[in-house]
């Protein structure tokens, strides 16, 4: 990959996350946003899964859809934090309820081709290995099954990483990096998938000032969980500086936040899996045009 991703402590992150569950519906209206343009491009999709995985499912904010779509398939919710979880348990319809699966998405414990479908909404961010990652999607995914997904590119919390490069003077890293799309296309005809289609949108959040910014990110349990993050407190000096510096990027009497959101399809091979590649040429062209729509046969 042309770009490496620092380490994610996985147990800051999911103390992050278990502290948020109660926050995070009234907070992640872009995830809730986002979610629901991903799942709208199975409109274009003709695929009746028997089982879907909602990888990352938070307090499972798209089961309800996947559930009202598929009223037959078992829907699997994993997450790493309980706490969502238990929220996400009580998603869906009276006959299709979710099954909760604490566990973490790079190591997930399910059997090989046992799954459909994988959905993904805004959390492969939180992988440390992504080929891992993906490697584990390919091992249950039946042939011709189906991964679809949501995450962040670089550009997102641009202005963020701004401010605090100017008011530390870039000593840390307090925003978490984000891999570029076509980086991700290539993970994924790495591990062995087919037609991987990726695109890209900048949806750009306002905010009255820095504090309602960050009160947001702990809200949906956006902490920087780096294992390499400053672990002392912030002081207030620091804080003050980080102000300054945001203040820059105002634009009409508001604060903007970028979001960089990719998405993501691809597929099993079918018939027998194919061998992961093990490297990829040089010039791979990943398409960025709309979802791809694969008809059955």
């Amino acid at each position: 990959m042309g770009q490496s991703i620092s380490p994610i402590d996985k147990r800051a992150a999911r103390r992050a996350f278990e502290r948020a569950a109660a926050s995070y519906d009234e907070a992640a209206v872009l995830q809730r946003e986002i979610g629901t343009r991903m799942l709208e491009r199975l409109d274009y999709v003709r695929l009746k899964p028997q089982t879907v995985l909602d990888l990352g499912c938070g307090t499972g904010q798209g089961i309800d859809a996947l559930a009202k779509r598929w009223r037959k398939a078992k829907i699997i919710a994993l997450d790493l934090a309980e706490s969502m979880l238990q929220r996400a348990r009580r998603r869906g319809t009276w006959l299709n309820r979710p099954r909760p699966l604490c566990a973490d998405l790079e190591a997930l414990p399910l059997a090989d081709d046992s799954i459909d479908l994988v959905i993904s909404n805004a959390s492969l961010q939180w992988a440390s290995d992504l080929p891992r990652t993906f490697a584990e999607l390919r091992r249950v995914l039946r042939p011709e099954g189906l991964l679809m997904f949501t995450t962040f590119g670089p550009d997102t919390l641009i202005e963020l990483r701004r401010a605090w490069a100017e008011a530390d003077g870039g000593a840390h890293a307090h925003v978490s990096p984000f891999l570029d799309m076509h980086d991700i296309g290539d993970a994924l005809m790495r591990a062995g998938f087919a037609d991987p289609v990726m695109d890209a949108e900048r949806i750009t959040m306002t905010y009255e000032n820095v504090h309602a910014l960050m009160r947001d990110l702990k809200a949906i349990g956006g902490r920087n969980a780096l294992q390499d993050r400053p672990r002392a407190m912030t002081g207030r000096q620091r804080l003050s500086a980080l102000e300054q510096a945001y203040e820059q990027e105002r634009r009409d009497g508001r604060l903007p936040s970028t979001w960089e959101v990719v998405y993501g399809q691809a597929w099993m091979p079918t018939g027998a899996k194919a061998p992961a590649q093990q490297q990829t040429a040089d010039g791979v062209a990943i398409p960025l045009s709309a979802i791809l729509r694969r008809v059955a046969r």
